[in-house]
């Protein structure tokens, strides 16, 4: 019997690959801490090598295993007292760019936390962070940027000396200035002049804010810091007004999926009242980004597919997603015009096989 040529064979369509497919996107990488991308097997070398003691464990991925922020916190700092040297820092670096451009990266802004390597000069470690990025700009083809975040815990006059060594170490690969670590009851505006000072000598800036704090955060961070980006952000939708405000104004908020999982462990992703599902039809400028990668054993991929099965994300809004990322990142307008030129018909020819699926 023939089959008619109207007629459709489902059984010899192809089922598109979308893991593979969100694997290809040209992507760039808006939140990621390096000190939370280091391998576990590279930490217990380096811990090995330099003497240091590590929270016990059986299995290296065992490091990362933590219940909240706090819990979190208690590991990165303890794996950032294991890197020591300038190689230590080449080392890391290099394999956290790697790991970016295995997902499709092509452009990592990342922060680093130089306060956490208690005794090492921040010399050492932005030349060995800028050595990393050499290579892996010649090997990986990746472009990147970082910026130092502020402990908010130790308060504005520490951040205020911070500040003063990181503009002793200035370099053009240093583009920005963040603000970090638990946020209640770390409110933005004490650190507003500290903020203003980095403005002027012209880094870029960006807070965590309304992660786990109120949305007041969040309306400290843009009204007293000033910042170009939100990092973050997700109680923004408990401030209906805030959420317009921002909105209009076209602010970036830098959002890390599985970051969600224990931040709003309580709301289930397919929930509509999930904070990401609630800024995307509020029509907020999102990116998608990973955070602490490996310390919570995912990828970019990984956070892309994420968005798509569990947020309810469809092509179109992965595509919105990427172009923002490219409007608003820290890259020279060069670069920025290219992109912006070429990436459209690169990411619509690599979805195309998901649209008409």
């Amino acid at each position: 019997m023939k089959t008619p040529l109207n007629s459709r064979d489902t059984s010899r369509v192809a089922v598109p690959d979308v893991n593979a497919l969100l694997r290809k996107l040209p992507k760039i990488e808006m939140h990621l801490h390096l000190e939370g991308a280091i391998r576990a097997d590279t930490a217990v070398e380096l811990a090995r090598k330099n003497g240091v003691a590590l929270p016990p464990f059986k299995q290296p991925q065992d490091l990362y295993t933590f219940t909240d922020l706090p819990s979190f916190l208690v590991v990165y700092s303890a794996i950032a007292q294991a890197v020591k040297t300038s190689e230590d820092f080449h080392r890391i670096t290099y394999e956290m760019l790697e790991h970016c451009a295995r997902s499709g990266a092509r452009r990592v802004e990342f922060f680093i936390s130089p306060h956490a390597h208690h005794g090492i000069d921040f010399k050492t470690q932005f030349h060995g962070i800028r050595a990393g990025m050499r290579d892996a700009a010649t090997d990986f083809g990746v472009s990147a940027g970082f910026s130092p975040g502020v402990n908010r815990e130790l308060g504005p006059a520490a951040g205020e000396e911070y500040l003063d060594r990181i503009l002793e170490n200035r370099c053009d690969e240093l583009i920005g200035l963040g603000l970090d670590y638990n946020e209640p009851p770390y409110p933005p505006e004490p650190f507003a002049a500290l903020f203003a000072r980095a403005r002027a000598s012209g880094l870029r800036l960006s807070a965590h804010a309304g992660e786990t704090a109120p949305a007041a955060f969040v309306r400290g961070a843009i009204d007293a810091l000033k910042v170009d980006r939100v990092d973050h952000g997700y109680n923004i939708m408990n401030d209906p007004e805030l959420l317009e405000h921002c909105r209009a104004a076209g602010l970036m908020f830098t959002c890390c999926p599985s970051n969600t999982r224990s931040t709003f462990s309580g709301v289930a992703m397919s929930d509509p009242r999930h904070p990401l599902r609630v800024m995307r039809e509020a029509g907020l400028v999102m990116s998608i980004n990973s955070d602490d990668p490996t310390m919570m054993q995912i990828d970019l991929t990984h956070e892309y597919k994420m968005a798509m099965d569990e947020l309810g994300f469809t092509p179109a809004d992965i595509r919105s997603s990427i172009l923002a990322s490219v409007e608003h990142c820290w890259l020279d307008e060069a670069t920025r015009r290219q992109w912006l030129r070429d990436w459209p018909d690169e990411i619509d020819a690599i979805l195309a096989p998901m649209v008409n699926s």
